[in-house]
């Protein structure tokens, strides 16, 4: 099979004495012991520590510093409610009940398409970097973490803990979408490492602006869409790009989210309460608009809300739309179409339909890429055999079907072909995110995810959102990406970012 471009880049080979820029006196001191010498994969010598900081650690951010460095106290995650509110007994039951239900519906479906958050933290010992800080605006919600770190410096306001804490290397963001352009963006200024989960940010503008402080400061960037650097989805790039399905012109991706998960669709926002006092609620606010607090707008409800969260896409999108955009070298789409159930200024629809056009690039015709959430699902493929289930990403090609699961998982042929083995593998192998990432920064080199890669793949997915929220101007939008504009509906572009409250700045 012929092979097409290989698109990777190999890895440098400075020290980390190098490139955190230590006073000469401490660099001729510094010395790192080879990672193999004191056990192997996911082990790396303490003179070859990183300190990383974690903001927003009570759920996602939490399962992420967990996967750099095991806790010092074993950690058990209290049994909660989306909004952070503690299970009844009877909830408790439902859920494992809800649970056993969803595994044995599952049971045509490959088992990696839901990864587990947590991968291999609880199974092996990691120390990949010291837990030097944490942080979070909810001290009860985090408080199991924060008991599993106990030598770590304990915040709820990330200035404060930028501002004092000079030690920092490097710092995960796992707060919600909203947080993480203005956290991102001033850490990077203090030349911090970042690695931010997805999406990227909320806003395209945001997106944009990450992608060139990055470049300006030169740190060592990494968004947190785990699946980038998964087995999975590499096979899939080179299955694509090897020619076993032919070219291809047309990609279907899907997700249940957000059904069964956090509120969405033409509902009320709850009226506004007292923030208990172990929330900082204004930090938590950042710059979003000043609105009443309630339990249902915050920890994973906020999803759902315009004012933080960028629903379905902002969830699922970086798992299900990245390994297209890597395997067809996707650039910007040049038209966007959207239809929805219905939805109001507070929250996101339960379901929506988006269309892209994707143009010609070099070898590669052009694409048609159908997304589809909220419980709906692509048409399935013709040569589907009865029984098995269609994936989350279907890709039609001239000569066959690819089709695989969340995070790139586990890709296989329609109809299957058990003698298929593959072309050989040709990109490199990076360990999982978290190794990459603190690899690069030890190493003076890009991550395999970096911000220039995460930035484009998030663009692409808040588009879905503007297209939208201008559905009912019945048009599809032409999108000029060179200069940032929607060019056949000026107003749209009002979308591209919105107003920081006040004492907000990215």
């Amino acid at each position: 099979m012929k092979r097409h471009r290989n698109l990777s880049r190999k890895p440098g080979g400075l020290t980390r004495r190098t490139f955190l820029g230590r006073s000469a006196a401490a660099a001729a001191a510094f010395t790192i012991v080879p990672r193999h010498v004191l056990g192997g994969k996911g082990y790396t010598a303490p003179s070859d520590m990183v300190n990383v900081a974690g903001i927003g650690v009570g759920s996602q951010g939490g399962a992420d510093i967990q996967q750099i460095c095991t806790p010092d106290v074993p950690i058990v995650r209290p049994q909660r409610n989306a909004n952070g509110t503690p299970l009844t007994k009877e909830q408790i039951a439902e859920r494992e009940a809800r649970m056993a239900q969803m595994k044995a519906q599952q049971g045509q479906r490959p088992q990696a398409d839901s990864p587990v958050q947590m991968g291999e933290a609880g199974r092996r010992e990691i120390r990949l970097a010291n837990i030097y800080a944490l942080c979070d605006v909810d001290s009860e919600y985090a408080a199991h973490v924060f008991k599993g770190y106990p030598k770590a410096k304990i915040y709820n306001d990330w200035r404060v803990m930028l501002e004092k804490e000079k030690s920092i290397d490097a710092v995960v963001i796992g707060t919600p979408d909203h947080n993480h352009a203005p956290i991102a963006a001033a850490f990077m200024k203090e030349k911090k490492h970042v690695y931010c989960e997805k999406p990227l940010a909320k806003t395209i503008y945001e997106c944009r602006r990450l992608a060139e402080i990055a470049k300006e400061t030169g740190v060592v960037t990494q968004m947190g869409n785990q699946g980038h650097a998964a087995e999975g989805s590499r096979r899939t790039v080179e299955w694509i790009q090897s020619g076993v399905i032919g070219l291809v012109r047309e990609v279907h991706l899907s997700t249940n989210r957000p059904i069964g998960f956090w509120p969405q669709g033409d509902i009320k926002r709850p009226a506004g309460t007292t923030p208990p006092k172990n929330l900082n609620y204004d930090v938590w606010l950042g710059p979003a608009p000043q609105k009443p607090y309630h339990p249902d707008t915050v920890h994973f409800y906020w999803r759902g809300l315009w004012d933080y969260g960028t629903g379905a896409m902002g969830d699922m999108g970086a798992h299900i739309f990245d390994a297209p955009v890597w395997a067809l070298n996707l650039g910007y789409p040049t038209k966007i179409h959207a239809t929805s159930t219905p939805y109001n200024d507070e929250y996101l629809p339960l379901a929506e339909m988006v269309i892209y056009e994707f143009p010609a690039r070099g070898y590669m015709p052009p694409v048609k890429v159908m997304w589809v959430d909220g419980g709906l699902r692509p048409p399935r493929p013709d040569t589907l055999e009865p029984g098995r289930a269609v994936r989350d990403a279907v890709y039609y090609g001239d000569k066959g079907i690819i089709m695989h699961g969340s995070h790139g998982a586990m890709p296989e042929l329609v109809p299957a072909d058990p003698s298929f083995k593959g072309p050989e593998p040709w990109l490199p192998r990076t360990g999982n995110i978290f190794e990459d990432w603190i690899d690069a920064i030890k190493n003076n080199r890009k991550s395999c995810n970096d911000f220039s890669i995460a930035a484009k793949l998030t663009e692409i997915m808040l588009l879905t959102n503007i297209a939208v929220k201008m559905q009912r101007r019945n048009i599809t939008l032409e999108y000029d990406a060179a200069n940032m504009k929607i060019t056949n509906l000026p107003e749209a572009n009002e979308l591209f970012h919105y107003e920081y409250r006040k004492g907000w700045s990215l």
